[in-house]
């Protein structure tokens, strides 16, 4: 990667990273790329779960945390707006998922960036400098979607369908989905939860998948929370 004569020498403090990934190749990927910006950025922390990124956003003070969406089965949107309020760092979301829906949710939960796993060097790196200097870095497609929202709020009808999906649910089936929106944890924490067996809850979660049409657990935590957050009245 090319880059100009003198680019890493700078006289202000470097940019303090922390990043929050479940896979460990990542991480180490991310890290050396850093490293190669020398005085310019550091990696000051690194976590794998949520609880892990709340304790480390506190702990190092970082100036931009990069974010993958899914660890190890957990949605990290839940804790998105505490990182945020905690730290006061600026997020940039680096996921692996093409998911509208999912990635609408990580900026209305307060991500300043968005950056797929399969983008280009310079594009991260350049994506941390801007979030730092305080702008953006969302693309324009998911720009208009937000706005759109704002501006003309989804439909009743809209509302009501989800209602409809989640009444179809079972009292068990209802409760894994409570959970989840809630944070409970990977499978096996929720499964002892629970008081039931990992073979039970994927059980359930197939059933759940089938009848609120979604396909994954961070699809699942999407729905759940977009639907608690429609109003009710009519």
């Amino acid at each position: 990667m090319k880059r100009e004569k003198g680019y890493n020498v700078s006289t202000d403090p470097p940019i303090r990273v922390l990043l929050v990934d479940d896979h460990q190749t990542m991480i180490w990927g991310l890290r050396k790329l850093i490293e190669s910006e020398g005085n310019t950025m550091q990696v000051v922390g690194c976590a794998a779960d949520c609880a892990g990124a709340l304790a480390q956003a506190r702990a190092v003070s970082p100036d931009v945390i990069v974010l993958d969406l899914d660890l190890d089965g957990t949605s990290s949107l839940g804790i998105l707006a505490d990182l945020v309020k905690g730290s006061g760092a600026r997020v940039l979301v680096l996921s692996g998922t093409r998911d509208a829906s999912q990635l609408d949710a990580a900026v209305l939960h307060g991500a300043r960036g968005v950056v797929g796993k399969d983008a280009a060097a310079d594009v991260v790196l350049q994506a941390i400098r801007k979030l730092h200097q305080g702008e953006l870095w969302l693309d324009q497609g998911l720009l208009g979607r937000i706005f759109d929202d704002m501006r003309n709020p989804p439909k009743r009808r809209k509302a009501d369908a989800g209602a409809d999906k989640i009444a179809s649910l079972t009292a068990k089936e209802r409760q894994i989905c409570d959970l989840i929106a809630a944070g409970g944890g990977g499978n096996k924490a929720l499964a002892q939860t629970l008081f039931i067996s990992d073979h039970t809850l994927r059980n359930h979660l197939t059933s759940i998948y089938h009848k609120l049409g979604v396909t994954n657990r961070l699809d699942l935590y999407v729905f759940m929370t977009t639907q608690r957050a429609e109003p009710q009245e009519r």
